[in-house]
């Protein structure tokens, strides 16, 4: 679906929701969310923007270069409206992937040049978005490796992603700087009258799980063998963010020579994908490294020009970060990629002990019948549980068992516990009809094999966007 063009529109719509797609996207991408939007809420009710300023590899010049380009988009489309005769009263804001982060930092400077205490921010989501990284939870040579091979391939964004930049003269990466408390990224978050995260339980190589929920440790480490507890009415798919699990059910165990067929059969029904895999493997990612390379060298020269260019339109947004200190000077970033293995996990004393009670899970009252209570509503710079935070749940232990904690960064445990408390409501999702679930959580095309993510999207309308 096409965006809304401001300048042709003839609406008393007074709310925009703003879409902003992911690495190497483009705005077709969001055309799934803004069909189903389009199709709740027509133009008299809504403004929809899918965003365009970012498309393709303008991706990877950074989370700070596109979040500027979106602030600007954003501003420009309001003050069209405004132009048209549409004053606009209320703002959402729908993030995919890295279209979460660069919303993120948009929204920061959104804050920062007062538009939201003009506009009321009503609702933000992110699908599939890597809050804390991308960087694998590996210890040893292995991690070394990986994520030091993954932040050398996509220019700016990837090493933001990996957390190996440091953002301006905060000595930080820029991912921790939009996770300070103090931040305007923070504070703009807060804002909102609702924010929800949606993240893939399997089968999500970009952004798993722990990352797209901010949690420390990962809830489902064998998912073939736990019970999920869906929301009534949107199963086998959105988990219930609650309870995950449910007992499982005892099953009668086959004896061994047909335990050991069905292995074999298994084998067999793989070794086609694995073959094709390994085969594709070996031809595509030296491709792949001659084009990150090429396309960083693009993107750095894009910086360049951004950067010694910008006159007042991008230069309005370099503003200092953080509420209570000034940071204004810029180191170079470099470039970066992905990579993902499987996680280590940190013995019990080693793990950060104020996480432990660190809620989780926001309650709020039901917005609907169904049963399912929506996210919170934060008071600005308020740490009370009372104002919508959950003290039943912590990481470790939504369904009451300890699981072991993931081996993060000290950055990204501080993410976690700010993020948290800033108070969202964490959805997981088991899509099982096709492995690309990064894709298939928003439908990013229309392809049959992905409309277990129709029912996320129509999850999130029922329960998570309010008008």
């Amino acid at each position: 679906m096409e965006p809304d063009q401001p300048a042709m529109t003839a609406s008393k719509a007074d709310h925009l929701c703003v879409l902003a797609h992911g690495l190497w996207g483009n705005p077709s991408h969001m055309g799934t969310i803004a069909s189903a939007l389009r199709e709740r809420y027509d133009e008299n009710r809504l403004h929809i923007l899918v965003a365009e300023c970012n498309s393709g590899n303008l991706t990877y010049d950074g989370i700070e270069v596109c979040g500027e380009r979106l602030a600007h988009e954003i501003e420009e489309t309001l003050s069209q409206l405004e132009a048209d005769g549409h004053k606009i009263r209320k703002l959402s804001v729908v993030g995919y992937s890295l279209g979460g982060l660069i919303a993120r930092y948009a929204l920061g400077l959104l804050y920062a040049r007062d538009w939201l205490d003009e506009i009321e921010p009503v609702n933000f989501t992110t699908f599939a978005t890597p809050h804390l990284g991308v960087r694998a939870p590996v210890k040893g040579a292995q991690g070394l490796f990986f994520n030091g091979l993954g932040s050398r391939t996509v220019s700016v964004s990837g090493k933001q992603l990996f957390l190996t930049d440091t953002f301006r003269d905060s000595g930080k990466p820029m991912l921790r700087v939009l996770a300070d408390p103090d931040s305007i990224f923070i504070r703009a978050l807060a804002k909102f009258r609702h924010r929800s995260v949606y993240g893939n339980v399997i089968n999500d190589r970009t952004t798993p799980f722990y990352t797209t929920i901010f949690s420390s440790v990962d809830h489902f480490p064998d998912p073939e063998n736990v019970n999920p507890n869906y929301v009534e009415g949107y199963g086998p798919v959105v988990v219930d963010p609650n309870v995950y699990t449910l007992p499982l059910e005892e099953k009668e165990q086959l004896p061994l020579l047909s335990r050991a067929w069905q292995s074999i059969r298994n084998f067999f029904d793989k070794l086609p994908f694995w073959l094709f895999f390994t085969l594709f493997v070996i031809i595509a990612i030296p491709l792949f490294l001659i084009y990150a390379v090429f396309q960083t060298f693009r993107s750095r020269k894009r910086i360049h020009v951004h950067e010694e260019g910008t006159g007042d339109t991008f230069r309005r947004y370099r503003m200092p970060v953080a509420v209570r200190r000034v940071q204004n000077a810029m180191d170079e970033m470099f470039e970066g990629a992905a990579a993902r293995q499987h996680p280590d996990y940190l013995s019990s004393s080693a793990a950060p002990s104020d996480l432990e009670g660190q809620p989780e899970l926001p309650t709020d009252k039901p917005k609907s019948a169904g049963g399912e209570s929506t996210g919170t509503s934060f008071a600005e710079g308020s740490t009370d549980h009372a104002n919508g935070i959950a003290k039943v749940a912590t990481d470790g232990t939504v369904n009451g068992g300890k699981r072991p904690t993931l081996a993060l960064t000290p950055d990204q445990f501080s993410m976690i516990k700010s993020l948290n408390a800033v108070g969202f409501r964490k959805y997981p999702v088991y899509i099982h009809n096709h492995r690309r679930t990064h894709a298939a959580i928003i439908v990013r095309s229309d392809k049959p094999e992905w409309k277990e993510g129709h029912i996320v999207i129509q999850h999130w309308l029922d329960h998570q966007f309010e008008l």
